[in-house]
C-alpha cells in the first residue's frame, strides 16, 4: 500500500495531541498581565513539548515522502510512535505543573527516548522493506544527529533527578539540533 494513508493518520493524531495538550493550558485569573507568572511554567513546557511535536511532525513528512510503499511492519512501527507522542501531554503537564520536579522532568525525558527510538525503529522498518537502496537510506546516511539526540536524552534521565534544570537544558539543546528540518531528507524529496 502507498504511505499516504499512513502520512493523514499520523497527522491527524499529531494534531490530536498539540490539542489536547493546548486544552490542558492553566487560563490564567484575572485581567492584569501579571495574571500569566502562575502560568509560565505549564506555559514553557507546552512551548518546548509543541515543538518536539512540530519536529517530529515536520521529519515524519519529509521522511515518507521518500517512501515508495509501507507494509505491516512500517504500519506497526508507525504506531508504535505515535503511542509514544501520545504521552507527551500527560509528561507534559506533569513536569510543568510541578515545576520541574526531578520525578516528571525525568519521566518527561523517558518519553522523548522513548519517541528518538521509535522513529528510529520506524526509520528502520521502512528501510528494510525497501532495501538498503532506499533514498530514504540513502538520506539517513550515519545518522549522527539521531544519536546525538538519543545520548543527551539518555543522559538526561539521570540528571533529572538531581539537577532538573539541567535536563532541561539538555531537552532544549536536542530540540535546538532539530528544529531547522533535516536537510538530508530535503535534498532528495
Amino acid at each position: 500500500m502507498t504511505s499516504t494513508r499512513l502520512e493523514a493518520f499520523s497527522d491527524a493524531v499529531i494534531a490530536i495531541i498539540i490539542t489536547v495538550m493546548v486544552l490542558a493550558l492553566p487560563a490564567p485569573h484575572g485581567g492584569q498581565l501579571a495574571a500569566l507568572r502562575p502560568t509560565l511554567p505549564a506555559l514553557s513546557t507546552y512551548t518546548l513539548s509543541f515543538v518536539f511535536l512540530g519536529i517530529y511532525w515536520n521529519n515524519h513528512h519529509h521522511m515518507l515522502h521518500l517512501v515508495e510503499r509501507v507494509n505491516g511492519a512500517v504500519l506497526w512501527a508507525n504506531m508504535h510512535l505515535l503511542f509514544w507522542l501520545s504521552l507527551v501531554p500527560f509528561v507534559t503537564g506533569w513536569m510543568g505543573d510541578s515545576r520541574l520536579a526531578p520525578v516528571p522532568t525525568a519521566a518527561y525525558g523517558v518519553v522523548l527516548l522513548m519517541s528518538a527510538l521509535a522513529y528510529s525503529i520506524l526509520q528502520y522498518a521502512i528501510v528494510k522493506h525497501e532495501g538498503p537502496n532506499s533514498r530514504l537510506r540513502a538520506a539517513v546516511g550515519a545518522g549522527g544527529k539521531e544519536k546525538v539526540s538519543l545520548a543527551s536524552y539518555i543522559a538526561a534521565i539521570p540528571v533529572a533527578l538531581v539537577q532538573p534544570r539541567v535536563a532541561a537544558g539538555l531537552f532544549v539543546f536536542v530540540a535546538l539540533l532539530w528544529l531547522v528540518p533535516d536537510r538530508r531528507v530535503e535534498r532528495l524529496v
